[in-house]
């Protein structure tokens, strides 16, 4: 953490929660690629999984909602996308029709919910370890993680049996 906070420039300026958070998102979605991800994630394997806790009935789609409700305002308002949803970077394998319809309020199926939410999180995982977040410096990320970090801690909870 010293050498971080004396070499990476702004990394110094983060408020204390906001590197806590990263961190913390960093390990958190180490153990999840581990443990439901066969160690290497994408967007197709995270659709798969979804599909099977829908099909076993243990999607609970209902546990995501308040972070769903948060990436809607943080991407979508007024009827229109924010300038903070072209930062994510979807790509064309992130399903991003998809994404776009369940961020908008168009597709609001629990399946879909479930899968939107963790391509959220995938694209928070590339930008970070691929250095996208560090053209904002990280700053202003707080929220983003730790809505993240909550979602990452419910599937492990549910799914890998971490509780």
């Amino acid at each position: 953490m010293e050498w971080l906070t004396q070499k990476v420039p702004g990394f110094a300026a983060l408020p204390a929660q906001d590197r806590e958070a990263i961190i913390a998102f960093s390990f958190l979605w180490s153990l999840f690629e581990a443990q439901l991800m066969g160690n290497s994630a994408n967007a197709v394997k995270i659709a798969d999984a979804v599909d099977q806790w829908d099909a076993a009935a243990m999607l609970g789609a209902e546990h995501y909602d308040e972070d769903l409700a948060y990436f809607r305002n943080r991407y979508f308002q007024n009827g229109k996308f924010t300038p903070h949803f072209d930062h994510l970077n979807l790509r064309k394998a992130d399903m991003p029709d998809l994404v776009v319809d369940v961020i908008s309020g168009s597709n609001d199926g629990a399946r879909d919910r479930v899968l939107a939410v963790l391509l959220v999180v995938w694209r928070f995982r590339n930008n970070l370890f691929h250095g996208e977040k560090w053209a904002y410096w990280l700053g202003g990320q707080f929220d983003n993680f730790n809505h993240a970090n909550a979602v990452l801690m419910r599937v492990l909870g549910r799914h890998a049996g971490l509780h």
